[in-house]
């Protein structure tokens, strides 16, 4: 089977993120786990309890927030695409993905996970991990080899310079068997409501 990607025969070394991420990870929940119990000593556990609880309401209300922005940024886009309007595109950084993030890891028990949360709560911190993380996916789609799933990606994403989308259908030749040569003078609907 062949799908347009070379296959070689010299093993795939494996690549640093799936050696350490792992590890990152277990480091972080004994550090988290070290921190809850480093505050429980000095302020009691009704305090941390309170610090937990807090992070959850926060990072709910968080959450609740963006999506309705994220809902009223949909319809906004809808309302102006029926209208003929050109949507107007968002700047890295100015979506609703990286404040739900942030809802997501106040959310999360742990200390560290509230700093990042609310870390992540602040447009600057936002607007410069968008930017960074735009450009380094962009940078993996204009590398990828072809036949991969980032080629196609790539290719999807090419737009037109007038930004005008042409409406039509696909006639095969074998829905035409048995007709007569010539343009088709069937009454067909219109494509937009």
């Amino acid at each position: 089977m062949t799908t347009g990607v070379p296959t070689s025969t010299a093993p795939r070394r494996r690549s640093p993120a799936r050696t350490f991420l792992p590890l990152a990870v277990a480091a972080w929940l004994i550090l988290e786990i070290w921190l809850l119990t480093v505050v429980a000593d000095v302020a009691g556990g009704l305090a941390v309890a309170a610090l937990l609880a807090g992070g959850i309401v926060l990072g709910a209300v968080v959450i609740k927030r963006a999506g309705r922005r994220a809902f009223k940024n949909l319809s906004d886009t809808f309302q102006q695409a029926q209208q003929g309007q050109q949507p107007t595109p968002q700047q890295p950084g100015r979506g609703n993905g990286l404040t739900m993030l942030a809802g997501l890891l106040l959310m999360m028990p742990g200390l560290l996970s509230d700093v990042a949360g609310l870390f992540l709560l602040l447009p600057p911190v936002r607007a410069w991990i968008g930017r960074r993380a735009t450009r380094s996916l962009e940078r993996k789609m204009a590398s990828a080899p072809a036949g991969t799933f980032g080629d196609a990606f790539q290719q999807a994403r090419i737009h037109y310079p007038d930004g005008k989308v042409v409406q039509g259908e696909v006639i095969r030749d074998e829905d035409r068997s048995g007709r007569q040569d010539g343009p088709d003078t069937t009454y067909r609907p219109p494509l937009t409501p």
